[in-house]
């Protein structure tokens, strides 16, 4: 079996247990191949900690949930030296950040201390405690998530650590009908054992996730899509450019690691979808998910009640496609 029909495999099963999202399920094996990370936005029980769960279980690794308080300390996620008084000597105990795949829940509850911690190991893949540094695994990645209906006690993530994150996701409610196959879902759990309900027949291992990510870098992005790519970025900066009543709307654009985010994403999206090029709707597929937390908005263009979603859906009609 292909590395290729193995992601099918594993979308297809995780698919079968987190119903009525698939556009998370998509983004999250987007995130696994292009080794980035995720942040998620919905309202509670809509499947987010179920999501990362599911997916824990179906790759060979190990998998932990943080939950985000305002008491919480950077050793509670790094982990810390422990003073042996037998013979004087300090022994570092590991924290849950040298999981594999980890829930970080509620990540705006937690004081900024702690989400720079999070953010340090996300982007340096090492954490240092004393003078010195511990390697991270090779497959790692951080799912946080964000509640946007409370905000009283939180502390916002600034937009520079925002930057860190490849996608940001935002999730909404399933269909009627997808939330009558919930309730039918949840009884056969119920009487099966949730626990044996998530097992896979088979672990994806962390083998074949490495050779995806090496397939998706080998297809063929032509030199067009690749300024198509650019021009999207840069008209974030400059949006006036592309649409004239955009004047004044985005204080900040996005950066550079933007045009790197669609490339790895768009070609991710396009590797999932069974081809071997990318397409222009690959590349608008995930755009927004990309930009979203990467455009500062004006003080006006936020009274008027302006989301970059609109912005970006703008900005994708003004720039020619190739």
């Amino acid at each position: 079996m292909s590395v290729a029909e193995q992601f099918q495999k594993l979308e297809a099963h995780v698919s079968g247990l987190i119903i009525g999202q698939a556009h998370l399920i998509n983004r999250m094996l987007i995130a696994l191949l292009c080794d980035g990370h995720l942040l998620v936005e919905g309202a509670p029980g809509l499947a987010k900690t179920r999501a990362i769960k599911v997916l824990s279980e179906s790759i060979e690794g190990d998998f932990h949930r943080l939950q985000f308080t305002p008491d919480l300390l950077p050793a509670d996620l790094t982990g810390t030296e422990i003073y042996r008084p037998a013979d004087g000597s300090f022994e570092f105990r590991f924290g849950p950040l040298f999981h594999n795949l980890i829930l970080a829940d509620e990540i705006n509850r937690a004081p900024a201390k702690v989400q720079s911690a999070l953010l340090e190991a996300m982007e340096e893949r090492q954490i240092t405690v004393g003078e010195k540094s511990y390697p991270l695994s090779p497959l790692f990645m951080v799912m946080a998530t964000q509640n946007p209906i409370e905000q009283e006690g939180t502390y916002p993530l600034p937009e520079a650590q925002l930057d860190r994150f490849l996608l940001h996701v935002q999730v909404g409610y399933p269909s009627v009908e997808d939330e009558r196959r919930i309730l039918r879902l949840n009884r056969d759990e119920a009487k099966a054992g949730e626990r044996d309900a998530f097992k896979p027949p088979e672990q994806l291992s962390q083998a074949s996730v490495m050779a995806g990510r090496q397939e998706i870098l080998g297809l063929h992005l032509s030199d067009e899509l690749e300024q198509y790519i650019v021009n999207i970025v840069v008209a974030t900066r400059n949006p006036q450019n592309v649409d004239a009543t955009l004047a004044g709307q985005v204080l900040y654009g996005a950066s550079p690691r933007a045009c790197m985010g669609i490339d790895r994403a768009s070609r991710a999206h396009a590797w999932l979808a069974g081809r071997d090029y990318v397409g222009p709707e690959d590349i608008q597929a995930v755009a927004s998910d990309v930009l979203r937390h990467r455009l500062v908005l004006s003080f006006e263009a936020e009274a008027d009640g302006i989301s970059p979603d609109s912005i970006i859906e703008r900005i994708l009609d003004g720039v020619g496609v190739p």
